[in-house]
């Protein structure tokens, strides 16, 4: 199960980097619109249209770190065999089940993983061969 723990965690660590990528893709693309906007707009409407454009960007972008942050926490968390970081996935595992495809997929394959007895053990023994070697 130990090397099932480390898939988990680069999983969780992936879809958080994506997540990262692509909010700040989204800003530059609104930034890069606001641009274009403010270079080949009309005065008073280029105004108005600019920081609209640049809040819903940031906007995105706060709410997709919000949403990848906690998983590329969890998953460098269980990298290292940290229990916080077990319970942490299991919730996103959780939460991930209603994002389909593949947010479902790692929520079936996380849940199963962190669930089991074996797994347990590597977060609860002290003295284990994966936690002391992380640790």
């Amino acid at each position: 199960m130990q090397a099932h723990v480390k898939i988990v965690a680069i999983l969780h660590i992936v879809f958080g980097a994506l997540g990262l990528l692509a909010g700040l893709f989204i800003m530059v693309l609104f930034g890069g619109i606001a641009g274009l906007v403010g270079a080949f707009g009309n005065g008073a409407e280029s105004l108005i249209a600019i920081p609209i454009l640049g809040g819903i960007g940031a906007v995105i972008l706060i709410l997709l770190l919000a949403l990848s942050l906690p998983g590329l926490i969890a998953g460098i968390g269980l990298l290292r065999f940290r229990n916080w970081a077990r319970i942490l996935t299991i919730v996103l595992s959780a939460l991930n089940l209603l994002n389909f495809p593949f947010g479902t997929a790692l929520g079936v394959y996380g849940l199963w993983v962190l669930l089991s007895a074996d797994t347990q053990r590597l977060f609860t023994a002290p003295t284990s061969a994966a936690g002391a070697a992380y640790r």
